[in-house]
């Protein structure tokens, strides 16, 4: 499987945190559900970190049975569409940056 993920690393504004959590459950992931050939998203936002690591509110993981699926998927209109709902809640949200990490990902159940 391979796994794409968005490292949303910056800040959210003071006292928005509440706001962009919804803004992105409520307007991105819809979007996000719609990548063609995406098999799962995982949205998981930041409750703590070590000292001295850098802050990374948010990542998003989109799972794929494989790398052309990947590409299909940025290749896609859903990519427009969710870059576009994207913009318009970190505009309102987030100061910093993205940057996106594939990986041949492993999974053990215990």
């Amino acid at each position: 499987m391979i796994t794409r993920y968005a490292l949303f690393e910056g800040k959210v504004k003071d006292g928005q945190t509440e706001a962009f959590r919804a803004a992105v459950m409520e307007i991105i992931l819809p979007r996000w559900k719609e990548f063609p050939g995406a098999l799962d998203v995982r949205v998981s936002f930041a409750e703590a970190r070590d000292d001295g690591a850098p802050e990374i509110p948010m990542v998003l993981a989109v799972n794929y049975p494989d790398i052309a699926a990947v590409d299909a998927a940025l290749a896609s209109p859903a990519r427009t569409r969710a870059r576009a709902a994207t913009d318009e809640v970190l505009s309102r949200f987030f100061e910093g940056r993205i940057h996106h990490h594939v990986t041949l990902a492993n999974e053990f159940p215990l």
